[in-house]
């Protein structure tokens, strides 16, 4: 579970990246290379396959495994970027909006950070709020 970041007593943070995302409808780096070897396994050996369209697709795997690093480091940057910015939040003044759809202000007196699957809470005047119902930050 992640560390409360508080005001008065200066505790850590810690939060997790997701360091890859894994969707269903496309392929990963590892059925293109699949696929590869077996093109090249089952050719055709009178009509072998055109070195033009083989380095073509050495170079398309190449982009895979650049896009697959770089889709890490996103997620990592973005981790960073919610457990700063959680955490400039403690001791400022936010307006949110409550369950009911009320308008509320108060000071936010610690936050828990979220992971990718759950939303980071601030706990201000006492309730715990959802970091997506806040919607100002700072003193009016």
């Amino acid at each position: 579970m992640p560390d409360a970041v508080s005001g008065a007593t200066g505790t850590t943070a810690t939060y997790s990246a997701t360091s890859s995302v894994d969707r269903g409808d496309q392929m990963g780096k590892d059925t293109f290379l699949k696929l590869l070897v077996a093109q090249m396994k089952y050719q055709d050996p009178g009509n072998p396959a055109d070195t033009n369209q083989l380095m073509a697709q050495t170079a398309t795997f190449s982009q895979v495994e650049k896009l697959e690093e770089i889709a890490k480091q996103n997620a990592s940057m973005l981790a960073l970027q919610r457990s700063s910015s959680a955490g400039a939040m403690v001791g400022q003044t936010v307006i949110y909006t409550d369950p009911t759809g009320a308008s509320k202000t108060g000071v936010v007196t610690s936050v828990r950070l979220g992971t990718d699957k759950v939303e980071a809470v601030a706990t201000v005047g006492g309730v715990e709020v959802p970091l997506g119902r806040i919607t100002d930050v700072g003193t009016r």
